[in-house]
């Protein structure tokens, strides 16, 4: 991930943030929650980048006649802490918004145990899992939760066209053994039959264990063309260095939870030559081209680490939500606000500071808007899912590097290939 100037941990966990010269005051704060993993190097740009969009928010005015105080809370990418935090927010904080959590493994916990028992509406800008899908259509989320990242079928399929396309017949996979390292392992297997790639072996990593050698021996030991990654960036770290160590293959497609400065650089970049990566994407698109400039514009640095526009548009989702439900709105009312900014016929506005003063000016006139944001003009299905285009990168010395773009269409059309 490159390296970006920094908000400080006091700005971050208090919201504290200067306003552009002449924001209007307010009488007023509201609180919002985040919980994310800002003690690891990928998480702390997301909470950066939600961080900043609440900071143009306040800019216009804030929402809902207050200023937005962000109350961020570090999850270390554990599902215990992560709840632990989610708790505090509500119980202590008083929130009825909550932003996160990043890994689908601790998403889901703090969704099921804290968020839909208490009304708060759940957005969270990472988490890729079916089981959400899965929880919605069942009805067990009350309408409280929305993602602005794809689900794991989107990266599942382009890992799929990977294989195919570099011609690898036999593949092994290590996946992490949560909740969205389960689901990519079970969906990544079956596209890999589709399109005519053998599963030598698929499995389960544990988090926090000294050695990965076991694991890695039983992959290694079906001698696979290339090796498959659903691993976030400390135990695919130690994963790869085992491989790597042991002769493996230097074939590798990686999801996008690996696309981190920290995997790149503690394993080396010379290991990762062959490595190809897959994420979903910003369409090319005027709001997404804005998007990059003000974050260059702000933190010096591309916004090439994973999961930092669908951050952005998360978060300025949910405020402008709050803005349509006006002052000391539930969070199920919150909720039901989203129809009213993410509408097709609805006034487009920007993903600025401009923007939303301007969707203030039309939701306060009874008229609906449509948020151009980051990652595009977002809309939700019944289930909180969105659709998005994708692309296949790979390792760089600055970073990472796009090597194939595909549009919504384009991942539409392999998919529907797939089944």
């Amino acid at each position: 991930m490159n390296k970006m100037t920094k908000v400080s941990g006091a700005a971050l966990a208090l919201g504290v943030s200067a306003l552009a010269t002449g924001a209007q005051a307010q009488d007023c704060t509201t609180k919002i929650g985040a919980v994310l993993p800002t003690s690891v190097d990928w998480g702390r740009p997301i909470a950066e980048t939600a961080q900043f969009a609440v900071d143009q928010v306040n800019a216009a005015g804030g929402a809902a006649g207050c200023q937005i105080e962000m109350v961020l809370r570090d999850t270390q990418v554990d599902p215990k802490v992560g709840v632990d935090a989610a708790k505090a927010l509500v119980d202590l904080e008083g929130i009825s918004v909550l932003l996160g959590a990043v890994s689908s493994g601790v998403s889901m916990p703090i969704l099921t145990s804290v968020t839909v028992p208490s009304g708060v509406m759940q957005m969270s800008c990472c988490s890729s899992s079916t089981a959400f899908t899965g929880l919605a259509e069942e009805g067990k989320t009350n309408g409280l939760w929305f993602r602005t990242f794809a689900t794991t079928g989107v990266q599942s399929a382009v890992g799929a066209k990977v294989a195919a396309d570099k011609g690898y017949k036999s593949v092994a996979i290590l996946y992490k053994n949560d909740d969205w390292g389960q689901d990519m392992a079970r969906l990544i297997a079956a596209d890999f039959a589709a399109v005519g790639v053998e599963v030598t072996a698929s499995v389960a990593i544990n988090d926090a264990q000294p050695s990965y050698r076991a694991e890695v021996t039983e992959a290694l030991g079906t001698q696979p063309e290339a090796l498959y990654l659903a691993l976030y960036p400390a135990e695919g770290t130690s994963a790869v260095r085992e491989w790597i160590s042991l002769g493996g293959t230097q074939n590798m497609i990686l999801a996008n939870s690996l696309k981190s400065d920290e995997f790149r650089d503690n394993v080396g970049l010379q290991y990762l030559g062959n490595a190809l990566g897959t994420d979903t994407a910003s369409p090319r698109s005027e709001s997404a081209d804005a998007f990059r400039a003000a974050y260059q514009a702000r933190f010096s640095s591309e916004p090439n680490g994973p999961g930092l526009a669908n951050s952005y548009d998360a978060a300025m989702l949910a405020m402008l939500a709050m803005e349509a439900a006006g002052k000391g709105a539930s969070g199920a009312d919150v909720a039901a606000a989203i129809p009213r900014v993410t509408d097709p016929n609805g006034m487009a506005v920007s993903a600025d500071t401009a923007g939303f003063a301007k969707a203030k000016e039309v939701l306060a006139g009874g008229g609906t808007v449509m948020f151009q944001g980051a990652t595009g003009n977002v809309q939700f299905d019944g289930n909180g899912d969105v659709s998005a285009p994708a692309v296949i990168w790979s390792f760089s010395d600055e970073g990472t590097a796009e090597v194939e773009y595909l549009s919504l269409n384009d991942v539409d059309a392999f998919i529907a290939s797939l089944q």
